[in-house]
């Protein structure tokens, strides 16, 4: 697909996203069997779900797409099952339904929860780790790749490349304690039950209606302070998150291959909101001064298996800010990329 200058449209933009790589056909014509997407209605499900029927269209393949979610948007569902997706309305948070999941090959678990931490804390707990266990234990025999988030990391210095897959977890509040619960439930079955599993440690995915460029420059645009406590940050375009996420499943081991998914780029919050600024002839507001250390993640592992991410950093800026100029849709589900102690 040749990468278009601009993006006008949500319609544009979810054709964009869901294009399927050569790469990402090929993985298709490889693997065999339906895939299953749970949690397919969230930030990143729908997209991932259109390029993974693309390329199995596009591959020749017959087998199956599968959408799961609990579905509260009518116009998600319906549109996915307009573009040839099979739905299934399903909350997992009740063993009953996920009991009746059909047991497929190949899943990729979305779901999770991290808006509202502090409100439910225990329904956040239960999102990301009870129901992986229950949804690892029915899917025992398939493959899976299981969103996770860099968030398991715990702070590193500033000026390294991040922390590696080798590296001990160190999650800082609720939130990221619950994601490493996930990932540990995920490996209790997969030792257990031999489930060839993929923790995919995402940090931050950019779809530009949200995301940490987005946030940063709605600020710049908007007038908004800009903290510089969190100096530095990863991001990478949401499509080729998608594209490594399907890719994925061929990655899928037992014990879990863990895989660290971001840009190759350590980000300076100072110098993008800069740039920003001057696209869009205003200058930032800045509140205080970079701290010695951030949440960064070294995805050396995943570019040297998947590839370099189609989309590049610069491209994926200008995307940004003239999607903001325009005034773009938004999801309005800030990333609080921000924070430094782990409330979200």
């Amino acid at each position: 697909m040749v990468l278009p200058d601009r993006i006008e449209t949500e319609e544009a933009l979810e054709n964009v996203l869901s294009e399927p790589s050569d790469a990402d056909i090929g993985c298709i014509r490889r693997l065999n069997g339906d895939i299953l997407i749970l949690g397919a209605a969230g930030k990143m499900g729908p997209s991932l779900a259109r390029r993974t029927h693309r390329a199995m269209k596009r591959a020749g393949g017959r087998h199956r797409v599968l959408a799961a979610s609990r579905f509260s948007s009518h116009a998600v569902r319906s549109g996915l099952e307009m573009d040839g997706m099979e739905t299934l309305v399903c909350d997992l948070l009740d063993p009953v339904q996920i009991a009746a999941l059909p047991r497929v090959p190949n899943v990729l678990f979305l779901a999770g929860r991290k808006f509202g931490t502090l409100d439910r804390t225990d329904l956040t707990w239960a999102t990301n780790t009870v129901v992986p266990a229950r949804v690892a234990e029915h899917f025992h025999q398939s493959r899976m790749v299981v969103f996770s988030t860099g968030n398991v990391y715990p702070l590193v210095d500033a000026q390294s490349r991040g922390s590696k897959e080798t590296d001990v977890p160190g999650p800082v509040g609720e939130y990221a304690q619950s994601c490493l619960g996930r990932e540990r439930v995920i490996e209790f079955v997969s030792h257990e039950l031999a489930m060839p599993a993929l923790i995919f440690r995402l940090n931050y995915a950019v779809d530009l209606r949200y995301g940490t460029l987005v946030d940063l420059a709605q600020k710049v645009y908007t007038g908004m302070p800009i903290d510089l406590t969190m100096g530095f940050f990863n991001a990478i375009w949401q499509g080729d998150a998608n594209s490594y996420a399907l890719r994925g499943l061929e990655l899928c081991s037992s014990p879990p291959t863990i895989l660290n998914v971001t840009g190759p780029e350590r980000i300076s919050v100072r110098e993008m909101a800069e740039w920003f600024g001057t696209v869009f002839e205003r200058r930032p507001r800045f509140v205080g001064t970079e701290g010695p250390v951030a949440l960064l993640s070294d995805s050396s592992r995943c570019l040297a298996v998947l590839g370099e991410p189609a989309v590049p950093l610069t491209l994926l800026c200008r995307w940004v800010a003239h999607w903001v100029q325009i005034g773009g849709a938004l999801l309005n589900k800030p990333t609080h990329f921000e924070v430094t102690d782990g409330r979200f």
